[in-house]
């Protein structure tokens, strides 16, 4: 089949997001029943105002899950996201513990790339100068970030999805994670912001595991230097989930002071059904296994029409994470833009091209988001055809 003949398909895909499939949401219909009395553990009534940081049992699954001292976290919200927005917007208008507002100074972020686009659009929206990073096979690459922390005081932060990294599915090394920790920087209120995304989020059989950021900073003299980030988004309901921030005590404080301004207290129903659907962490790990029998195939099936269409193809590679949500195609120079503008013609919506950079600008214009999840497993095999045939005719152009 040429490109022509696939267009006449009339295929109506969006593969635009890493979204949860229909069956995966299902998984967790449970969360949707009535909830069984709202009294928690310790007798809160959580129809109520109140416990800002959340649930103690909400926080006490969440450090089970990270591996942290529920005093080093709060639960706060659905979206992990939006506590990335405040912890910047915090730094921008107060500024970090002990340190000036970033207002009113020149303030430069480090961005590893490929990267999350949602993480470069805080930062564009804000006015905060992003540098790229290269992304190697092990995490940033840690001589052009410690050269670049160490000389330029304007570097106040460095955003970081150290598991199954957006979207290439790189996994930080222990020592890139250790080197984070422990690097000399000009700048001493500079903060990582560490999205740990897809933390459980396994496609193969091995339960890879990383060194604690937070951990390791402590050990390095630098413990109020990472900001970490998780949710339940990708584990129960995408829209409706449990977000959580972890951190140094002194991290901690500083956001609890902020946050009391902006809510009387979060969402205390939602944890309360959260922590009796889930459990404990033998209980989050059992349902991330259900989701990667649905998610696995759908990879194994793009990864099946790539070798068998772009195997040999000059110029061109793709990724085979081990976890996460994505697949990263790159395509010979000058050919991403354009193969997702023939796929989009063919009725097959993607990430649009160089959005894995800053302000979207991929300076060699090859990487291509692939997002599986979504479409059904038949869908979703016709689609990686049509975005290969897409790409053939592209590179012909």
């Amino acid at each position: 089949m040429d490109y022509d003949t696939f267009k006449k398909l009339g295929l109506k895909l969006d593969m635009s997001r890493g979204k949860p499939a229909p069956e995966q949401l299902d998984l967790s219909a449970e969360l949707l029943e009535r909830l069984d009395g709202h009294l928690a553990a310790d007798g809160t009534d959580t129809r109520n105002y109140g416990l800002a940081s959340g649930l103690p049992e909400a926080r006490a699954l969440f450090g089970s899950l990270l591996d942290l001292p529920v005093s080093q976290l709060v639960v706060d919200g659905n979206s992990s996201l939006a506590l990335m927005h405040d912890t910047v917007m915090f730094g921008m208008v107060h500024g970090m513990p002990g340190g000036a507002p970033w207002m009113g100074q020149p303030v430069t972020f480090l961005c590893p790339v490929p990267g999350y686009d949602r993480h470069f659009a805080i930062c564009e929206s804000l006015g905060i100068r992003m540098l790229a990073i290269p992304l190697n096979a092990d995490g940033p690459d840690m001589d052009a970030v410690e050269e670049r922390v160490a000389a330029d005081a304007s570097i106040k932060g460095m955003w970081c999805v150290p598991k199954y990294s957006n979207p290439s599915g790189t996994v930080y090394s222990d020592q890139v994670v250790r080197r984070l920790a422990a690097m000399k920087t000009a700048a001493p209120d500079f903060r990582l912001l560490w999205d740990d995304a897809y933390r459980f989020h396994h496609l193969g059989e091995r339960r890879i595991a990383i060194a604690s950021i937070v951990e390791e900073c402590a050990q390095a003299g630098n413990p109020d230097r990472a900001f970490v980030y998780a949710s339940t988004s990708k584990i129960t309901l995408a829209g409706a989930g449990l977000a959580a921030l972890a951190s140094s005590p002194a991290n901690i404080g500083w956001w609890q002071r902020h946050t009391a301004v902006r809510s009387i207290g979060p969402d205390k129903i939602n944890q309360l059904r959260h922590v009796r659907y889930l459990k404990d962490r033998a209980n989050v790990e059992a349902l991330m296994e259900r989701h990667r029998r649905v998610l696995k195939p759908k990879f194994d099936a793009v990864l099946a029409q790539f070798d068998k269409y772009l195997a040999g193809m000059p110029g061109v590679s793709w990724t085979r994470p081990e976890g996460g949500y994505f697949i990263d195609l790159l395509t010979p120079p000058g050919c991403a833009r354009r193969t997702v503008e023939l796929a989009k013609e063919a009725g097959i919506v993607l990430t649009p091209a160089g959005a894995a950079f800053p302000y979207g600008r991929d300076p060699d214009d090859r990487h291509i988001r692939i997002a599986p999840s979504f479409p059904s497993l038949e869908e979703i095999a016709l689609a990686a055809k049509g975005i290969a045939l897409a790409l053939h005719l592209a590179a012909s152009e």
